[in-house]
């Protein structure tokens, strides 16, 4: 009985042991982690034959924090290997997003009806490589960054293992070619190595007070563009998510916060159809 136990007890360590590096990643390198990452999506010849794509849904709109309001609209993406253009639509004085890159460089419409940027829009607009590198939207396009490390050359930086809503996700630092002064995550799920989660933040530290003591009370600026995928569906070989969350949070240094969120749902994804060069110009 003794041995038994014993031999119970050495087949359980057996497959902990076996089982924890999947979840540690202690020997995980940024390049396993996008290999396993692009596998997660599809075969390298289903994802090498995507040349283009185009995504239709809703979209509904929500002031969380910092004020109300409501709408409901449309969503569109577009892509053709780096080229991307995502457009939200809504029937009022905000209009919604109108962001692209046609391959070259990238353009913010307006927002509103007074002929003005929307904070998030003002944040893309100046952290252009959020659509310039393809992060914008993840694996939902063809421009999806990880698609084309070399062609984008930016430094990538595996850092473990964290927690989102309590499930392990693997965490993945991302550094442009354009050395940006933003800061840019990205998060797998720790089973399945899809991308849930993109995560940009840009922190501003404020200290031109009048004084010391004024100057030692004020908070730093801090802007924040979170997305996040879910509900993952496979067609035409390619595993894509069909729920995608954008919150844009900007907090001031007089306190003040603001929290917006674009909840969007793709209800069609085509694949390889062809797309006049007109998609891709913002006016």
């Amino acid at each position: 009985m003794r041995s038994l136990k014993y031999v119970l007890v050495a087949t359980s360590l057996l497959v902990l042991a076996l089982t924890v590096p999947v979840f540690a990643g202690e020997s995980l390198k940024a390049e396993e982690l996008v290999a396993k990452h692009l596998d997660s999506i599809g075969t390298a010849e289903v994802r090498a034959a995507a040349k283009t794509r185009a995504v239709q849904g809703t979209a509904a709109y929500r002031i969380l924090v910092g004020g109300g309001g409501h709408a409901e609209g449309t969503l569109g993406l577009v892509s053709e290997g780096r080229k991307l253009r995502y457009l939200v639509r809504f029937q009022q004085d905000y209009r919604g997003e109108n962001l692209g890159f046609n391959g070259e460089k990238v353009a913010v419409a307006f927002a509103n009806s007074n002929q003005s940027r929307s904070p998030f829009a003002a944040f893309v607009s100046t952290y252009d490589e959020i659509m310039r590198d393809g992060l914008l939207g993840g694996t939902l396009s063809t421009a999806w960054a990880l698609l084309d490390v070399s062609g984008r050359s930016p430094k990538l930086t595996y850092e473990g293992v964290k927690k989102l809503d309590g499930h392990p996700v693997h965490q993945l630092r991302y550094i442009s070619h354009k050395h940006s002064d933003i800061e840019i995550l990205l998060y797998f799920d720790a089973e399945t190595f899809r991308h849930v989660r993109s995560l940009y933040t840009f922190t501003v530290g404020n200290n031109v007070g009048e004084t010391i003591t004024e100057s030692a009370h004020l908070k730093q600026e801090r802007s924040q563009l979170d997305e996040r995928f879910s509900d993952f569906q496979t067609a035409d070989g390619l595993t894509l998510p069909a729920h995608w969350n954008v919150q844009f949070t900007r907090e001031l240094p007089n306190g003040s916060t603001t929290v917006t969120e674009w909840d969007l749902k793709a209800e069609k994804v085509m694949n390889n159809i062809t797309l006049d060069p007109k998609n891709f110009e913002v006016k």
